[in-house]
């Protein structure tokens, strides 16, 4: 660890992979949650299954399964580890789609980033698909719930 206390930054400032060889491999979860805001035509085209480019909850739930698979590969310092189980849920609201992502492993670090990029990566699918109807679609509020497992054992945000 760095005098800064930033683990990701050696004594020089440079940025480096952390070590984590020597962790226990335990069970460890990881929930995020995002929102898409949408315009109440696109929430009743999701609702009716009609939206003029096809399953748009369907492809953003796959899409969401594959950026959490991908992750190592857009967060330049995330381990590539093990995911033992994957969950995007797609919940459509009167404002727009609620998303939450579950992820699992066994292995030596957790998988926060992992669960926000499946939210993030859900939520960019949504919108392409919808994109033609709604250009005005917004994703907020993209944050990790909870996290399971580890040294630190249960984190969960506080309600609001």
């Amino acid at each position: 660890m760095s005098d800064s206390g930033l683990t990701h930054v050696d004594e020089t400032g440079a940025a480096r992979m952390v070590d984590v060889s020597t962790k226990d491999v335990t069970a460890r979860t990881a929930t995020a949650t995002g929102r898409v805001l949408l315009s109440g035509e696109v929430v009743e085209l999701l609702r009716s299954g009609e939206v003029p480019k096809g399953d748009a909850l369907g492809v953003a739930r796959i899409a969401g399964i594959m950026g959490a698979k991908r992750t190592p590969d857009l967060i330049p310092l995330c381990h590539p580890i093990a995911l033992h189980g994957v969950k995007v849920t797609l919940d459509v609201e009167d404002w727009g789609v609620a998303i939450t992502c579950r992820v699992k492993t066994a292995d030596r670090t957790g998988v926060e980033m992992e669960a926000l990029t499946a939210v993030s990566v859900a939520a960019l699918a949504l919108i392409d698909m919808v994109k033609a109807v709604d250009p005005a679609a917004v994703i907020t509020d993209v944050r990790v719930e909870e996290k399971l497992g580890g040294k630190t054992g249960r984190w969960s945000r506080e309600p609001e």
